[in-house]
């Protein structure tokens, strides 16, 4: 379809930051212009009036476990250790493929809500997961879960090579649950695929200061020095949470050009901790923002993630100029592009992914407007998304949702599984 979209106020999130006036088109899945009004003839799809409200790159969520909206509320106020072990793991030994495609696509709603244009996915079945944004038009990194228990270094390298190329929305990087969770067999294994095809490797890394202690207890060093010395990070990649890093560690970031993916609002609800986002911006390390799983969020709010990692930070640094609201912008649109490998859709440029959103100024907590991009910040909310495009296709407008399926009918679906678990 073509789409143009006028009276706007446009928000590339190139360098400079700036916001100016004009047009959006959008042709098929691609950005055809953004720039000043001009006269035009095309035949147009649907020309959308913006009335002055604001249209930007949509929001990349760096780091979820989409199925787990089924364990939503399920296990709150335990410490990290009992909530996963004597909680989630068991739960979740209860799934079939059919259940996580459900409550996936419950997943990828509440991202459309949101904002959130594309998400950076670890589950230990990729299958349904990837199918259920195919199915709903959403675009899905997806990365590995191997563990003690799931999958294996075999399986990791097959989906590798299976959903590279396997679908316009799809992508996939390799990946780890965590070093406390692997083999020192399993991580050697999964460091000499990443060499056979100089690939990236994410995992969880550091979120706790007990994750950290039992490492050296184990190997005589940190999470990440230790995963260094396996060639882990040769080829890049990076951590989900990163909250208790020496030194060693950030150097080992800066080294291989790791991406640091924060989750300050699972980090709190579990009492992980705060990460030290301003020392890492000094080291130049590139910064993404993540919700981390309903089941420890509990919400997939790209909003509360940019307000909180931006408070937490001055609350860190014993400092209210800490942390300017348009880093986080920064943090939460083309650094979590940059993490996720998808360099086309980071940016409103002509020839970039038609991955966009707009926001409605028109609202109270956006008026009066002093400064727009701080208002996202400190006090924007998924109320002012009224519109979410991925792929050039409208998924999400002013409240309806257009993913293959009626909602009712996905709800209905997630609660009879639900009950079948319990």
């Amino acid at each position: 379809m073509n789409i143009r979209f006028y009276n706007a106020t446009i928000f590339t999130m190139t360098a400079d930051m700036s916001l100016q006036s004009g047009e959006v088109w959008v042709f098929d899945h691609l950005i055809g212009y953004v720039g000043e009004a001009k006269p035009n003839n095309i035949q147009w799809d649907r020309e959308y009036n913006l009335a002055g409200n604001l249209i930007m790159p949509g929001f990349k969520n760096a780091h979820t476990h989409s199925a787990m909206t089924f364990l939503r509320s399920f296990a709150d106020d335990l410490p990290l250790d009992k909530w996963l072990n004597e909680k989630i793991f068991p739960m979740e030994e209860k799934l079939n493929d059919d259940s996580i495609y459900v409550f996936s696509k419950i997943a990828i709603m509440e991202y459309l809500t949101s904002g959130i244009t594309s998400n950076f996915d670890m589950y230990i079945r990729p299958d349904p997961v990837i199918q259920a944004s195919v199915d709903c038009g959403f675009r899905t990194v997806m990365t590995g879960g191997l563990n003690n228990f799931t999958q294996s270094v075999e399986e990791i390298e097959n989906c590798y090579q299976k959903y590279n190329g396997y679908n316009d929305l799809i992508s996939y990087i390799l990946g780890f649950h965590a070093e406390y969770t692997c083999s020192r067999e399993l991580l050697e294994g999964l460091a000499l695929i990443a060499k056979k095809h100089q690939a990236p490797v994410y995992c969880h890394n550091s979120e706790t200061a007990k994750e950290v202690q039992e490492c050296i207890q184990r190997y005589g060093t940190t999470p990440t020095v230790f995963l260094d010395s396996l060639g882990m990070f040769h080829y890049g990649g990076g951590g989900f949470h990163c909250v208790h890093m020496t030194e060693d560690d950030i150097n080992v970031c800066v080294k291989h050009n790791l991406s640091i993916v924060s989750n300050p609002a699972s980090n709190a609800k579990l009492a992980s901790g705060i990460a030290p986002l301003i020392k890492f911006m000094k080291y130049g390390i590139n910064l993404a923002l993540g919700t981390d799983g309903p089941a420890s969020n509990n919400a997939l709010d790209m909003f509360r993630e940019m307000y909180l990692a931006t408070v937490l930070a001055k609350l860190y640094e014993q400092d209210a100029a800490a942390m300017d609201a348009n880093e986080v912008l920064k943090m939460a649109t083309v650094g979590g592009a940059k993490a996720m490998g998808l360099y086309q859709c980071d940016t409103l440029q002509r020839g970039k992914l038609a991955d966009l959103i707009v926001i409605d100024l028109n609202r109270p907590n956006m008026q009066p407007v002093n400064n727009v991009t701080k208002n996202l910040v400190y006090s924007g909310s998924k109320e002012n998304v009224i519109l979410t495009m991925v792929n050039g296709k409208i998924l999400y407008e002013n409240g309806d949702f257009d993913v293959g399926e009626e909602p009712a009918k996905i709800y209905e679906q997630a609660n009879k599984i639900l009950e079948t678990l319990k």
